[in-house]
Parts: structure tokens; C-alpha cells; sequence
């Protein structure tokens, strides 16, 4: 059973994979400029707001030296994602981790932590989305790991591989769509033209933002 208290959630490790090449990218996007700051701080940032243990899966650790937490690599190297879940859950000291992406920019924390709250140790907790299961912004128990490494032995990488050997429960379209009506929490940044377009959007919104504030300001005065 999670436990929360201080609003933050005590049996589950929040896990940032940022093991991808970046290969669409020609750079690593988990370190492009974003928000002040780089992109991966901001996905740490929020992780850390819900989770008092955030564990890095990287097999360039020295490359995120400014992140406080703590980073560990993949002990089924090349083996892509799947092998980032498994390094995640051996690492973490609980029951159960949820694991994201490191280029997720509209994570939702009201759905990260209902389905945290939703974690046990026994199998997989997967939202699915109008594009399919997202096992990208999804929780594994521990009990999963052999399952994991099974799959990994065998050959396989993707991570819906293992799915048959454990229990999966599943956050159906609407269930989802009560915490993130636009499904934005799954938009990930693979391209430097998906990267200038994230830039585009929000400096129209913090536009829109400021000239609100304006007109506001504007109207009170003018009622003097």
C-alpha cells in the first residue's frame, strides 16, 4: 500500500530514463535549454515535488553532475529502454517505481500522483491514450524484475515484451482523460523541429499571459 504524508509519496521511486541516443535530436535533448534551466531539471524539478527518492538512469552520469539525486546505469547495456525500467526498479529502495522519459514536457502531476497512489509491487499500472498504452508514464513493481530480465536474456527490447509474464492493469482513455483531458502528459521532444515548436507554444502563451495582465490593468485604471 503507498504511503503519503508531507504530500509527498514515500513507496514509490520517482525514475527519469535518459539513456536514449538522441539520434533524431543531433544533441541531448534531456540538456536543451528550457524554462531557465535545462530540460531534464524541470522533469527532475516535478519528480522530486512527489517523490522523496528520484533515481537517473544514465550511462553518462558525469554528464548530469548538476541533478541532486542519485545515478545509476543500466546493467543490460544496450538494451535500450526496457533495460532503463529494470536499472530503475533494482536500484530503487521501494516496492515500486513510475518511470518517465527525460523529454516529457507537459507532465501533469495530478495524474503521476493518482497513479502512484495506484502503485503495488506486483505487476505493471500502464495508462493508455488515444495513441495506445504509454509505458513511458507508467509504474513497475519489483516483483516485475525477473519477468524483466527474462524478456532482456531472450533478446527482446520493447517494453511491452514482458507484459504476458506479469499482471498489467491498465488506465483506460477516460479514466486518463478526467486528469489530462488533452493527453498532453505523453507529448515527447524527439526532433529539433518538435523542440523549436515546444519553444514557439510557450512563448505565445507567456505572450498571451502578459497581454492579459495588460488589458487587466488597463481596464482598472480606465474605470478610475
Amino acid at each position: 500500500m503507498t504511503t503519503v504524508s508531507s504530500n509527498l509519496i514515500h513507496d514509490v521511486t520517482g525514475v527519469i530514463l535518459a539513456g536514449g541516443r538522441s539520434s533524431r535530436m543531433h544533441s541531448n535533448k534531456a540538456l536543451l535549454p528550457y524554462r531557465g534551466g535545462r530540460f531534464i531539471e524541470a522533469i527532475h524539478r516535478l519528480l522530486h515535488a512527489i517523490f522523496p527518492e528520484v533515481i537517473l538512469v544514465t550511462n553518462n552520469p558525469e554528464q548530469y553532475e548538476f541533478l541532486p539525486c542519485r545515478k545509476v546505469p543500466d546493467l543490460y547495456e544496450g538494451m535500450g529502454v526496457l533495460a532503463g525500467i529494470h536499472s530503475g526498479l533494482y536500484h530503487s529502495s521501494n516496492p515500486a517505481i513510475f518511470a518517465v522519459a527525460c523529454d516529457m514536457p507537459y507532465l501533469m502531476e495530478s495524474l503521476i500522483r493518482h497513479m502512484a497512489s495506484r502503485a503495488h509491487s506486483g505487476g505493471v499500472l500502464i495508462p493508455d491514450s488515444p495513441n495506445g498504452l504509454e509505458p513511458l508514464h507508467a509504474v513497475y513493481g519489483k516483483e516485475c524484475l525477473a519477468a524483466i530480465e527474462a524478456t532482456l536474456l531472450s533478446g527482446q527490447r520493447r517494453i511491452v515484451s514482458f507484459f504476458d509474464r506479469t499482471n498489467v492493469s491498465k488506465m483506460n482513455v477516460e479514466q486518463v482523460a478526467y486528469f489530462d483531458p488533452s493527453f498532453a502528459s505523453f507529448i515527447n521532444i524527439n526532433t529539433p523541429r518538435d523542440y523549436y515548436d515546444l519553444r514557439d507554444r510557450e512563448r505565445t502563451a507567456e505572450l498571451h499571459i502578459d497581454e492579459n495582465v495588460f488589458d487587466k490593468g488597463s481596464a482598472k485604471h480606465s474605470a478610475f
